[in-house]
């Protein structure tokens, strides 16, 4: 797969003397979905801003599909449509106006039949003359999405774009998302919500204290440091695990109906085989069998902790 978005030695260091990004290399492949996770102050948002030229990097170079953001920045910004974090629009004017005015601002010839697919494809249709202001919390995030379409951009960034989203509307937008990724659109995804970025991302890159520490295919990145549980449903609750059995550090669930064996799932030998035949030696029954996959959450934990 192709790059579309290439970042070089990136840094940025405000007047203030605090870096915010610091030597960050990154790949981002045409037609992928790529989720940025990292804390509050980890350089998300600053590292999308100097992607898409409202913040001026200290040093580096950042090349969209095949343009330079500084020497050739009209032609990268006509390349991206980014969703902000915060919503900001004119409350008094219409949705139709609002998409079909940032279009202009690219100097697009008008294409109202584009900006009519593009307001059904997000169900904003039937909202096209209602004021800014009628509008619900929901449907201001797609309208932020339609504007930033309106341009027939190549490279999308959504910022926290379902922030403040109820589940049901956020599961919709999601499958909008996968929409836009069919039609040949590369996004950049941040989020707070990680199981979005577990359901949604094809890579997911991680930034803390501006730095990117690890970027790798979301299933790669599971299997590689995820924590595997067995976990045994045992017939009857169990007092205490029996002296032979101590070795393999077990431990119960607070019922003391289940006794759980944590494993590294990347090891050929992770000892499931010889627990089973101790337990079977201590005369341990159990009536089901299974095991439970550290969720991205864990793993991001593990990551960034101090």
């Amino acid at each position: 797969m192709s790059t579309i978005l290439s970042i070089h030695n990136l840094n940025k260091v405000y007047a203030s003397g605090f870096q915010a990004l610091k030597n960050i290399n990154l790949k981002i492949r045409k037609g992928e979905i790529f989720a940025l996770l990292g804390p509050n102050g980890a350089g998300k948002t600053t590292l999308i801003n100097a992607i898409c030229g409202i913040v001026n990097p200290s040093d580096g170079k950042i090349i969209v599909d095949g343009f330079d953001i500084i020497n050739d920045f009209r032609a990268t910004r006509s390349l991206i449509g980014l969703v902000p974090q915060e919503l900001s629009t004119d409350a008094f004017e219409t949705v139709w106006n609002t998409v079909n005015f940032s279009r202009g601002l690219f100097g697009k010839a008008p294409n109202p039949a584009f900006i009519e697919q593009t307001l059904k494809q997000l169900s904003l249709w039937d909202k096209k003359n209602n004021t800014i202001r009628t509008l619900s919390g929901g449907m201001k995030r797609r309208l932020m999405i339609a504007k930033a379409l309106s341009h027939e951009p190549r490279v999308l960034f959504l910022d926290e774009p379902t922030a403040g989203v109820d589940v049901n509307l956020r599961k919709d937008m999601w499958e909008q998302v996968r929409h836009l990724k069919n039609t040949g659109v590369t996004i950049i995804l941040t989020t707070h919500y990680l199981e979005e970025a577990e359901e949604m991302a094809d890579r997911i890159g991680i930034i803390n204290k501006g730095e990117i520490i690890v970027t790798e295919n979301k299933t790669d990145l599971m299997k590689k440091l995820g924590r595997k549980q067995l976990i045994l449903d045992l017939k009857d609750p169990l007092g205490e695990i029996p002296a032979p059995l101590t070795k393999w550090a077990l431990a119960f669930n607070p019922e003391k109906t289940q006794l759980i064996y944590t494993y590294d799932s990347t090891k050929d030998d992770n000892g499931i085989a010889q627990l089973l035949a101790d337990l079977s030696s201590a005369g341990m029954t159990f009536k089901d069998i299974h095991t439970n996959q550290s969720s991205l959450e864990e793993i991001f934990i593990q990551l960034v902790k101090p």
